[in-house]
């Protein structure tokens, strides 16, 4: 899949919970919704994008929530 799609629908997935009071619920939600929507290799690639600096394109608060639930994405 083309990682501008992942990334813009990543971004969105943020967007709708940056809204959240909690920061700690909106990072699990964030990745809770990438681990049980997305298959594997979606998954594996928006990782991998996370690696390049910056995370490139990727909102701050879907870049954190990657970080810190990085082992219940892989």
């Amino acid at each position: 899949m083309d990682i501008h799609n992942l990334i813009s629908m990543a971004n969105r997935i943020g967007q709708f919970f940056e809204s959240f009071s909690d920061r700690t619920e909106a990072l699990e939600g964030i990745s809770n919704h990438i681990r049980k929507f997305w298959e594997p290799r979606m998954r594996q690639q928006l990782l991998a994008q996370l690696d390049e600096p910056a995370g490139e394109g990727l909102r701050p608060i879907v870049a954190e929530a990657m970080r810190a639930h990085r082992d219940q994405l892989v």
